[in-house]
């Protein structure tokens, strides 16, 4: 009989396969991933999942939040409208690293965590965890308050 996997085996599967496609991404669509690298990832369905646009605007997020990737339909098949804060519109250099993060949320759903958004984002950009996230964190802290 088949051993089913606990959480933490599930979560590192999962933690593996976010990897293996941010490395897939690179090679596909690198080395550098710049603002245009990270829009032909967006099209790339052997990546992306599912369809996704950008809008620049800030009346779906939160405060305090840089992006947030809504759905478009019942189901994820129907694409999502990833809204980015208008803030980085003019900053295309910022774009792969704040995009990267939402990848994982798109592609597998709510069971994503900060840890999966931040190792894809980490491998798709060649950076470490921590520097991944230090730089998504200034980015974030960089937004005009209110």
């Amino acid at each position: 009989m088949a051993k089913t996997p606990d959480e933490a085996e599930g979560r590192e599967a999962l933690r593996d396969h976010v990897i293996r496609k941010a490395l897939e991404a690179r090679q596909r669509h690198g080395p550098m991933i710049d603002s245009d690298a990270i829009m032909r990832i967006l099209d790339d369905r052997t990546i992306v999942r599912y369809p996704v646009g950008i809008r620049f605007d800030a009346t779906q997020l939160e405060p305090g939040e840089f992006a947030w990737a809504m759905p478009m339909g019942e189901h994820p098949k129907q694409g999502f409208c990833l809204f980015l804060h208008p803030h980085f519109e003019t900053r295309p250099d910022t774009w792969a690293a704040l995009i990267a993060y939402h990848i994982p949320s798109i592609n597998y759903g709510e069971i994503v965590t900060h840890e999966e958004a931040e190792f894809f984002g980490a491998t798709l950009l060649g950076m470490d965890v921590e520097t991944y996230y230090q730089t998504v964190c200034a980015l974030a802290d960089s937004m005009p308050a209110g």
